[in-house]
């Protein structure tokens, strides 16, 4: 396979990453449920980071449900996703480093870190709607996180993230759709 055709092999039997989106949604309730207390903000962002730890078994058990291939081990591209999701663990520095720092604002700054490091998908996924988000989602993060609680903003992001399984739907739809004419 060439190239074009390992990265369409990639997006359909990933389902363009779905599965961890759609994780993600359920990450962020999480998060919304933890933002909502009234636990001090160094509570609050430890919990905040124990809850994205469950992240790959809940995007194992959707991938389950909605059947996409997990691992997908005869395309070499696969372990290119990988390294685009290791990569944002690099950035959790940053977070890390605003956890004690700036405590009300380690929210919109790892919000900001989910969001940009979904623009690498755009192009392994060939997807519109990644590029799309990676960018909306670090520009709204930043707004809402200035502007509002972090609540707000765990708000903000299951609403995006919603959207961002909506298009990721359609657009897996639109692929399968282009798959079978073009067979």
């Amino acid at each position: 396979m060439n190239l074009e055709e390992l990265r369409l092999n990639c997006a359909i039997k990933q389902k363009k990453g779905l599965h961890f989106i759609l994780a993600s949604i359920i990450i962020w309730c999480i998060i919304l449920i933890i933002h909502s207390t009234s636990l001090p903000n160094l509570t609050k962002n430890l919990f905040t980071f124990c809850s994205t730890a469950p992240l790959m078994p809940l995007a194992f058990l959707v991938s389950k449900i909605i059947k996409v291939d997990f691992q997908n081990k005869e395309n070499p591209l696969t372990n290119l996703g990988i390294l685009f999701s290791a990569n944002q663990m690099l950035y959790l520095l940053i977070a890390m480093w605003v956890y004690p720092t700036l405590p009300e604002k380690m929210l919109m700054v790892i919000a900001m870190i989910f969001g940009a490091h979904l623009l690498p998908y755009g192009w392994l996924y060939k997807s519109t709607s990644y590029v799309v988000f990676a960018i909306l989602i670090p520009i709204l993060s930043l707004i809402i996180g200035i502007s509002f609680e972090p609540y707000m903003l765990a708000i903000m992001m299951i609403i995006i993230e919603i959207l961002f399984s909506i298009c990721l739907i359609v657009e897996n739809k639109n692929i399968n759709l282009r798959a079978v004419l073009k067979s």
